[in-house]
């Protein structure tokens, strides 16, 4: 994100690509792999994350306890981004839940805009994430 210059958006992307992988790694079956997808077109930051599992997510209504700390992830989502939704994906088995953010590049003197890159895709296995690193705790291991 920093590469296109949307450093205002990191924290509510982050936030939001936490709570989808914290989703794959507590509901997806029938393993925990799934793909993350970064893409900036039209002035949209668009992130998706694609599993194995078909079964599509269902946004909670909120609890009246508010410190539960179980199924308020896509309540989260939906709170920073502009725009989320899940569908199953169209060439195979699996579903994509993704989030959309209004992108606006930030311009300065000594950094000028750059052109969209082609979408950034990574591959995540959840298990093989080390504990230490600040995603570990949504999507890796439970300690213990």
């Amino acid at each position: 994100m920093r590469h296109w210059q949307l450093d205002p958006l990191i924290d509510r992307a982050a936030l939001g690509v936490t709570e989808l992988l914290s989703n794959v790694h507590r509901h997806a079956q029938p393993d925990k792999t799934c793909t993350v997808e970064i893409e900036l077109r039209l002035g949209r930051l668009t992130v998706s994350v694609y599993d194995s599992d078909p079964r599509l997510p269902v946004l909670r209504e909120p609890a009246a306890d508010t410190l539960e700390t179980c199924g308020r992830g896509l309540a989260l989502v939906a709170a920073v981004s502009e725009a989320w939704g899940a569908r199953n994906q169209a060439d195979g088995p699996g579903k994509v839940v993704w989030f959309s953010l209004r992108a606006a590049p930030v311009a300065t003197a000594s950094k000028p805009v750059r052109e969209p890159a082609p979408a950034v895709v990574v591959a995540v296995d959840p298990t093989a994430l080390p504990t230490v690193m600040p995603v570990a705790a949504s999507v890796g291991a439970r300690p213990g």
